[in-house]
């Protein structure tokens, strides 16, 4: 089933024969970079080989948060929050954001003292976050019924609407002088004098001196017909959508069983809170020993699957290297479309029903599935290649790239022009990967 139904998008029609940057990839972080360089004065082109927000910034659960994440992270979502609040302004478009508070709930006492654990992150920034318990609980949980003990709240923390966001965003860097193209794939990086010079596309060849790699699950086949070799992998997580609600939560909340937040029309993104697949792939192998640390800490939210959805059928017969003449395996998927786990889908709804009864009288409007781009630390990789001059990589968001999305965009536009990077870049440079 495809995914969310997305607004219509007017692409521009001719190629440009030279600009200064070319992005590589039509979701929240490529449109993100080519607003922040549009808007800085520098002549840009976003390539996008289907449509704009088309795969997993259109697929995921929507969330705004800073609750939760990895402490290298901490400082550029700060930042997002920041360009959130008044992104709608700066674009011209709806995006659905709202301040509306996230939960991390807590059935049992280990739990509980992990979410404790976490607190202290946010009072070093200043930022509010609080354990809640009785009354307090009940009054972010309306009508909850089953064994949640307590939860860790950031009310700062929001939701947006992922079909309307990247498309904003999008619409601005248009507006600011960025070209965006879609159906236009690009299909290989050349260098003069040891740099970045152009870019083939399948339409033809543009003239730049830097190029952005923004391509989500796609960045490491690309990176690697260009000798640059990227440790990702892809997980499948599954959604549903409900009918309006009355009397539901406006907090976004995970569980164990479910994860939950409103929606702009008034029903619900719901997905199972833990089960993700990762199908075993070519790739699983070769990359096996680099994921093994994470995949042991996070093994019961992980379902390794080996048949049943063609998955390795389909990247073992995916070219790996090809020239620039040549048709690429992005032509050839424009949209990368996973059928949705139904057990997953399953499960998550009966437990959302069961704790929220008010959702009893709601319909699953659609249910799908997307990849998100995973890399071993579940790090996004924001970060200049260092073995060729004028290639950037910003990809590998691991499932937490549309909330920090535009604070992402900003950093990569820092060090593709030389500015002062907004937050310091280190903590997410590729080379980590490989050198001690």
């Amino acid at each position: 089933m495809p995914g969310p139904k997305l607004p219509h998008f007017q692409a521009d029609l001719a190629l440009p024969k030279r600009v200064d940057a070319v992005v590589i990839g039509g979701g929240i972080i490529g449109a993100s970079t080519a607003l922040e360089l549009a808007e800085r004065g520098h002549s840009v082109l976003l390539c996008e080989k289907g449509q704009i927000a088309g795969e997993q910034s259109s697929r995921n659960w929507g969330w705004v948060r800073i609750s939760q994440r990895d402490p290298r992270e901490l400082p550029l979502m700060a930042e997002a929050m920041k360009i959130w609040e008044g992104l709608e302004a700066r674009t011209g478009h709806p995006t659905g954001y709202k301040r509306s508070g996230i939960l991390y709930t807590a059935e049992r006492g280990r739990e509980e003292a992990k979410l404790e654990t976490w607190a202290p992150h946010l009072a070093a920034m200043d930022l509010p976050g609080q354990m809640l318990r009785g009354d307090l609980l009940k009054q972010v949980m309306p009508g909850y019924q089953g064994k949640v003990i307590s939860g860790f709240y950031t009310p700062q923390d929001g939701r947006a609407e992922p079909q309307l966001a990247t498309h904003a965003i999008a619409r601005a860097a248009q507006a600011a002088g960025a070209k965006v193209m879609t159906e236009c794939a690009v299909r290989a990086v050349e260098t003069e004098a040891g740099r970045v010079s152009s870019v083939i596309t399948e339409r033809g060849r543009v003239a730049c001196s830097a190029v952005v790699v923004a391509g989500g699950a796609w960045s490491r086949l690309f990176l690697g017909n260009a000798g640059i070799s990227l440790p990702q992998l892809k997980v499948l997580n599954s959604v549903l959508r409900t009918s309006a609600v009355q009397d539901g939560p406006e907090t976004a909340i995970w569980s164990n069983d479910f994860s939950l937040r409103k929606r702009l029309d008034g029903g619900y993104t719901i997905a199972n809170g833990t089960e993700n697949i990762v199908d075993i792939v070519p790739d699983t192998l070769r990359l096996g020993l680099k994921f093994l640390p994470s995949y042991l800490q996070e093994w019961r939210s992980l379902q390794l699957r080996l048949t049943g959805s063609g998955r390795w059928r389909e990247e073992a017969a995916q070219d790996r290297r090809w020239a620039p003449q040549q048709t690429t395996p992005f032509e050839n998927t424009r949209l990368l479309d996973p059928a949705p786990s139904q057990k997953a889908i399953k499960q998550g709804w009966e437990a959302a029903q069961k704790a929220f009864p008010a959702l009893q009288g709601a319909d699953v409007v659609q249910s799908w599935g997307g990849m998100i781009d995973v890399t071993p630390d579940a790090v996004p990789v924001i970060s200049q290649v260092n073995d060729l001059p004028g290639l950037f990589v910003s990809t590998g968001y691991s499932g937490h790239g549309f909330g920090i999305g535009p604070a992402a965009g900003r950093l990569t536009a820092d060090l593709v022009t030389g500015d002062a990077p907004v937050v310091d870049p280190y903590e997410f440079r590729l080379s980590r990967f490989w050198k001690k």
